[in-house]
């Protein structure tokens, strides 16, 4: 799907929060049937995700982290792809440097880091290490809440 100046202002205006597609239209000098159809291809193609984000120290008794992961293995889409699916894990990345996966995992009271490493890292094969950084602060980060 080719990602043209329309298409980039409509999810600009779908980033400042809950708006109708009418007045996004109206913006943008385009019809609404536009705005819409335009919304559900870049939906349909994968490319846009509409989801309600919070803000995770806004959220009692819960706590981000982000975990490098370094693996035994080279085949790092399929460990990703595992890893996707652990409790806890936000999202995963592909990367270079010291670590193969970067996750970002939301932890909640009675689901820590030890119950997330004894209950989850420990059931995938390859995992060589793994290093935590607790975020203590974050700007502009939002993540769906998946407990």
């Amino acid at each position: 799907m080719k990602i043209d100046a329309l298409n980039i202002s409509i999810i600009r205006h779908l980033q400042e929060g809950r708006k109708s597609y009418k007045v996004i239209a109206g913006d943008l000098g385009v019809s609404e049937n536009t705005v819409r159809s335009r919304v559900s291809k870049l939906e349909d193609e994968g490319v846009l995700e509409i989801v309600g984000l919070v803000d995770p120290e806004a959220v009692p008794r819960h706590r981000v982290v982000m975990v490098g992961v370094k693996l035994t293995t080279m085949d790092l889409v399929k460990k990703g792809e595992e890893f996707s699916r652990a409790r806890g894990v936000v999202s995963v990345s592909v990367v270079t440097g010291r670590f193969d996966l970067i996750l970002v995992v939301l932890l909640k009271e009675g689901f820590g880091l030890l119950e997330f490493y004894t209950e989850e890292v420990s059931r995938l094969e390859g995992v060589q290490s793994v290093e935590t950084f607790v975020v203590y602060k974050s700007y502009n980060l939002k993540i769906p809440y998946i407990f």
